[in-house]
């Protein structure tokens, strides 16, 4: 009887260790750096005028020139809220500047969200071409149409009035198309069902549509209202009389009239800043979501 030897199987070869290239540590945390520089800086940038302005409007006209460029005041004072109060018509244009921010921006979510609608979910020949239309005028510096609109405003008689600073400003194309971005990512499943229960296309955009867009309504009603609060050359040109004139306006003509009391400006700057600051905390996680949903599609 034979028997086999048994010779023992040869070792497998020795794996080389793995001779990829590591990636090299230093090279990102070189670039985190970066990153967090750049972040800092844009930060410092933004964040140091608004500290110098708020810092300002405690200061006297005499520390302000002895240090321009210290962020505090050395010695705090009021001066310049009380000059707000005596030196300027203040609840005068905080009213014209309510009216003609809140108004206009009402009237522009209705009239921007309907045409938004036609071009979202109507079907008619040449919504194409209306739609890029509408795009155009994003094109088109303001300051082309200023000139035209005053004219057309002094035939109509409706300079130094409410109607007057308020209706050219009613409708934007930037609304228009943020409105319609978003209304086209919500299904027109539910429009069909509505229709089946006899719906009108006034009651699907009133009852379905809006409801819906609570994001792109925020975000429309926060950056038009911040711009026209904000806004100053468009009062300037439309209004002369002082009972008509809104914040930013009677500031800037406040400081061209009178021997410029830094303070006292700048505490109504900061005043006027309030309300926006409100307005977008309120608005904050709608305009958040409004941002992140339009537009994509």
């Amino acid at each position: 009887m034979s028997t086999e030897t048994l010779t023992p199987a040869p070792a497998p070869p020795q794996t080389a260790p793995d001779q990829r290239r590591q990636p090299i540590r230093g090279r990102g945390n070189g670039l985190d750096v970066v990153k967090w520089v750049a972040v800092a800086a844009g930060v410092i940038v933004a964040v140091v005028p608004f500290i110098w302005m708020i810092g300002t409007s405690f200061r006297s006209e005499a520390d302000l020139f002895a240090h321009p460029a210290s962020l505090l005041p050395t010695q705090w004072t009021l001066h310049g809220y009380k000059g707000v109060w005596d030196q300027l018509p203040f609840l005068r244009l905080l009213l014209n500047t309510v009216v003609f921010a809140g108004v206009t921006t009402i009237l522009t979510l209705l009239f921007d969200s309907m045409c938004a609608y036609a071009l979202a979910r109507l079907d008619f020949r040449g919504k194409t071409i209306a739609f890029w239309l509408v795009l155009v005028t994003l094109m088109v510096p303001f300051q082309v149409t200023l000139i035209p609109v005053f004219i057309e405003l002094f035939h109509l008689g409706w300079l130094n009035t409410y109607h007057g600073l308020i209706i050219p400003r009613a409708t934007s194309a930037f609304g228009i198309f943020l409105f319609r971005q978003f209304f086209i990512s919500i299904p027109r499943e539910l429009d069909e069902a509505a229709r089946l229960d006899g719906a009108s296309h006034f009651k699907i955009y009133r009852s379905i549509i809006l409801p819906l867009s609570k994001p792109a309504i925020a975000t429309v009603a926060l950056l038009n209202f911040t711009a026209l609060w904000n806004d100053l050359l468009w009062p300037l040109v439309v209004t002369s009389s002082p009972d008509l004139q809104t914040l930013p306006a009677g500031l800037a003509l406040f400081g061209g009239q009178h021997v410029t009391d830094h303070a006292v400006l700048l505490a109504g700057a900061v005043i006027s800043l309030i309300p926006i600051a409100i307005a977008f905390f309120l608005a904050q996680r709608f305009f958040v979501a409004g941002i992140s949903n339009t537009g994509l599609k």
